[in-house]
């Protein structure tokens, strides 16, 4: 019984995953940095908790941080410490959920195959380069953090080294994202 609502709630995720892709390709300015914050401002006094609980749920449908990063720097240019902590520590939080819940829907059976790919992926993430490997891609902003979660999550990376690689190379990518475009606006 306990099989057949795991495998449910796996399939009920990667639709939902799939289904929001494939709306946000359809419809890319939902979620532009404008769209945003014009929803968090429509909160009035609670957009700073708005603005760090979207950073929450993100990660559940792989909804790339950056729009929301610029948002609330558009939204709180007078805060940008505060916008970057906020950032930084909700993109961590929803990583961190994301690597146990991976584990939790099966995704480790992907890696359990003994393919090329999977050894190879194994080898860099559990190597002495591992931690950064994942500060690299964290940091890099053409690749999807999610995708390094899930699969952290389901290889079992220790999960104080991935916390800690996440927030290094996301601190170092947000910082670039909140003071550089504080310059610009």
């Amino acid at each position: 019984m306990k099989e057949r609502y795991i495998t449910f709630f796996r399939r009920f995720w990667i639709v939902l995953i799939i289904a929001f892709i494939v709306y946000n390709c359809i419809y890319p300015e939902t979620f532009s940095r404008e769209n945003i914050a014009t929803h968090i401002q429509a909160y009035g006094s609670y957009g700073l908790a708005i603005f760090f609980f979207c950073h929450l749920i993100r990660g559940f449908v792989m909804l790339p941080s950056t729009a929301l990063i610029f948002a609330g720097v558009f939204l709180f240019p007078n805060h940008l410490f505060l916008v970057l902590m906020l950032s930084v520590i909700g993109i961590v939080i929803s990583s961190m959920i994301v690597y146990y819940f991976a584990d939790k829907l099966g995704f480790a059976k992907i890696f359990d195959q003994n393919t090329k790919t999977s050894n190879l992926v194994k080898m860099k993430l559990s190597g002495k380069y591992g931690p950064l490997f994942i500060i690299f891609w964290a940091f890099f902003p053409f690749v999807p953090t999610d995708l390094i979660c899930y699969t952290a999550g389901a290889m079992k990376i220790n999960p104080i080294v991935f916390a800690v690689s996440i927030f290094i190379g996301e601190l170092i990518l947000c910082s670039v994202y909140v003071y550089g475009s504080a310059y610009f606006i």
